[in-house]
């Protein structure tokens, strides 16, 4: 029981003594490695609720390519294509499809990751001023009009890279102070406001 005893306080004061953080004495560690000197980090989360058997078929790819639905179809958290469609085209998209937080108020050298966990790929593209995406069907009326960051779809380098698809993130990092605005070039409706102090 003594060599238990033992042996458990040992493993504790060896833990302690490899710790940066319980180190006592001495001034504080900033080199860059220190774990509290890590820029800080503030995730955005991108959401949709797409239904994988309408946009499956409609995009050519059935039996689960595109659509990866995490938004329980079978309980009617899903959205059909052609409701998509109708609702962005008459200016009152789907809330559902959305990031979170539509707004992030962050300190200077933060990253902001952030991560696709809803069905569809997304992009995250810093723009000068909120417009219309590459896909004409999901502007308001129609609109075949397209905002400069998001012309020319994923042949435009610029869009490819800020693309985060189903389980993967982005990370944004460098923002100078300021407003940043961010939104999808599919789905031109997800909005992100950012507010670099």
């Amino acid at each position: 029981m003594r060599k238990i005893a033992i042996l458990s306080l040992l493993a504790g004061c060896a833990i302690l003594a490899g710790s940066p953080r319980a180190r006592a004495g001495g001034p504080p560690d900033h080199s860059p490695n220190f774990p509290g000197n890590s820029p800080g980090i503030a995730q955005v989360v991108a959401l949709d609720e797409c239904d994988p058997t309408s946009f499956n078929a409609v995009l050519g790819e059935s039996g689960g390519g595109f659509c990866h639905n995490v938004a329980l179809a079978t309980f009617g958290y899903a959205t059909v294509l052609s409701d998509l469609v109708t609702e962005a085209e008459n200016g009152s998209p789907d809330p559902g499809w959305d990031f979170e937080p539509d707004r992030l108020t962050i300190k200077q050298g933060t990253i902001v990751s952030v991560v696709d966990q809803g069905g569809e790929p997304h992009t995250f593209t810093e723009v000068k001023a909120f417009g219309n995406g590459f896909l004409a069907p999901l502007n308001p009326g129609g609109a075949t009009s397209v905002i400069p960051e998001c012309s020319g779809g994923f042949k435009n380098i610029a869009v490819a890279r800020t693309r985060v698809v189903q389980g993967s993130h982005l990370d944004i990092t460098s923002l100078s102070k300021g407003k940043h605005l961010f939104q999808c070039c599919i789905h031109p409706w997800m909005r992100m406001e950012v507010d670099v102090q």
